[in-house]
């Protein structure tokens, strides 16, 4: 058995004296682990960092065996994570997300928005936005998506500012008003209206966080006797930090 794809590192684990188990997300066959030889040593390590694109070739007798990689880096973005505390965060939870997919099931699109995600981590706003965003489609892809389109009381499709927190659909001014202090705010940036052209607060990103958080935690995280990663935590925080430090200054 042989393929070669695009691969995302999302983690490594020694194994033996110089040897490494890699796991990538791959465009075209999921979530996939394979043996590196020499993938501890000193001339691997700096590809084999979570975050990095790579071009991968699996070799196995056969296909349910762990295989093994030949591994070539196509773009190495680890330098640029180690230099901020959010992008260190960011990635470690987005890799604790795809862990979430099923081993050996291709999801392209969750490949690829994953990839855009770390290609803009930069700017600490924009990486925010994207992280909630990927939680989102995450939510989708398990199967628990959020219907975020169309007002789930009257079926208006304008001014959904709302969520409920029990069904996951939004909700239109109209309709919740009368109960806004039971419901969800829904951050302009997720309307499909705005999309976040207009920029967002940081209200709007805590609104974010918390919708998504939510139902992650309900209706993927708890039922697998999981809690939300410490990374997560860690990129929040560190993202409250560094706007306080801009309004100030």
């Amino acid at each position: 058995m042989e393929w070669t794809d695009e691969g995302i590192v999302l983690g490594v684990r020694r194994h033996g004296e110089s040897s490494a188990i890699v796991e990538l997300l791959t465009r075209g066959h999921g979530r996939h682990l394979g043996l590196v030889r020499g993938g501890s040593g000193s001339r691997m390590r700096p590809l084999l960092q979570p975050g990095n694109s790579v071009r991968a070739v699996w070799r196995a007798r056969l296909d349910e065996h762990l295989g093994y990689y030949l591994i070539e880096g196509t773009r190495l973005r680890a330098a640029t994570v180690l230099a901020s505390s959010h992008a260190v965060y960011g990635v470690t939870h987005l890799a604790s997300l795809a862990r979430l997919l099923p081993e050996r099931d291709p999801h392209e699109d969750i490949y690829d928005m994953l990839d855009r995600t770390l290609n803009d981590f930069d700017d600490i706003g924009e990486a925010a936005v994207y992280l909630v965003k990927f939680e989102l489609a995450m939510l989708a892809e398990l199967g628990f998506g959020l219907d975020l389109e169309t007002c789930a009381a009257t079926g208006a499709t304008t001014e959904l500012i709302y969520v409920s927190p029990k069904s996951g659909g939004a909700v239109s001014r109209q309709a919740g008003d009368p109960w806004r202090d039971k419901l969800l705010r829904l951050p302009p940036f997720l309307r499909k209206s705005d999309d976040g052209r207009n920029g967002w607060s940081d209200e709007d990103l805590r609104d974010g966080f918390e919708l998504t958080g939510r139902f992650l935690l309900r209706h993927v995280l708890e039922p697998r006797g999981q809690r939300h990663s410490d990374a997560r935590e860690g990129f929040i925080n560190a993202v409250v930090k560094h706007r306080a430090s801009v309004a100030v200054s």
